[in-house]
């Protein structure tokens, strides 16, 4: 557990203190190799399904696991890696993309509150209602072309007021035991390039991209002031975020799973207790069991 929270110490993104991108490498890896990584990884995907059983039969937590990240920083498959031993009942993704007819009809949390995890089950949030103080800051026209009272659409501070919301929101939901675990996988424009050409001269991955992507790079700068704000302003006791160093997809990976494990590690999970009249019904049920003629 040191080496985990050695980890957080250098990933968090303190509340209360103001945020620069630049005091995090997108290229850290701890001191690690990937065959390492990849040994602890497998060890830590272990651990956190055993986690996740207990999670499952207490019943009483819920984990809301939101991942933003710029395009390539491979949040598919940190998903993937992450939770590969997870049993498949007791996880949730969902992967947000532009809001529908309908979700424009609603207030932006309103199809991330539908999408929230049940207690006993891990919910994860492949981008999330982050979008709305990220892509649609970048993006001034966006917010003019929402369903909103035009008054809304002009205030200057819409943006803390969305912090406000997002703030609340969370606080509410971790007060209601959903514990809530947001984590911005860092990579840096050199490696985002490189995979994206990877994509183009790769056939089997063409699908992966779109030539949007390349232009939505003419805007990294925005995206980073945009992100150093939110973090800044939703980075809190109850809910921090996470920048996670994302050049390295083997490190990446691990300490997103490290990270996952030692919260619900700390919520302390266990099997629930069984009385001693379902103690009784059991050897009653074993009696009749072992009497039967087989």
């Amino acid at each position: 557990m040191k080496a985990i929270d050695k980890l957080i110490d250098k990933v968090i993104a303190r509340p209360g203190k103001k945020v620069s991108l630049d005091g995090y490498d997108p290229d850290f890896t701890g001191g690690l190799d990937k065959k390492k990584a990849g040994e602890l990884l497998q060890r830590g995907v272990e651990e956190l399904a055993a986690e996740q059983d207990k999670l499952y039969a207490q019943n009483t937590y819920g984990i809301l696991i939101i991942f933003q990240a710029m395009d390539a920083a491979g949040k598919d498959g940190t998903i993937k890696h992450v939770m590969s031993g997870i049993n498949p009942q007791g996880c949730q993704v969902w992967s947000f993309k532009a809001p529908s007819a309908e979700e424009r009809d609603h207030d932006y949390l309103w199809r991330s509150m539908k999408a929230l995890p049940e207690r006993g089950r891990i919910g994860i949030h492949n981008r999330s209602y982050y979008e709305e103080v990220l892509v649609a800051r970048v993006h001034p026209e966006i917010l003019k072309s929402q369903q909103l009272p035009e008054n809304k659409k002009q205030e200057r501070d819409i943006w803390d007021e969305r912090y406000d919301q997002i703030r609340c929101f969370e606080r509410y939901l971790v007060d209601n035991g959903i514990i809530v675990l947001k984590f911005f996988l860092n990579v840096s424009k050199k490696e985002q390039k490189k995979r994206f050409l990877e994509r183009i001269d790769n056939p089997e991955k063409n699908w992966k991209f779109s030539a949007t992507d390349a232009k939505e790079r003419a805007h990294w700068k925005d995206y980073m002031k945009a992100y150093e704000d939110a973090f800044t302003s939703t980075s809190t006791k109850w809910a921090p975020w996470y920048i996670i160093p994302a050049d390295n997809k083997w490190f990446m990976r691990l300490a997103v799973a490290a990270i996952v494990y030692k919260t619900m590690k700390d919520l302390k999970l266990k099997y629930p207790d069984v009385t001693e009249a379902q103690k009784k019904d059991l050897q009653e049920a074993k009696r009749i069991l072992m009497a039967e003629q087989d």
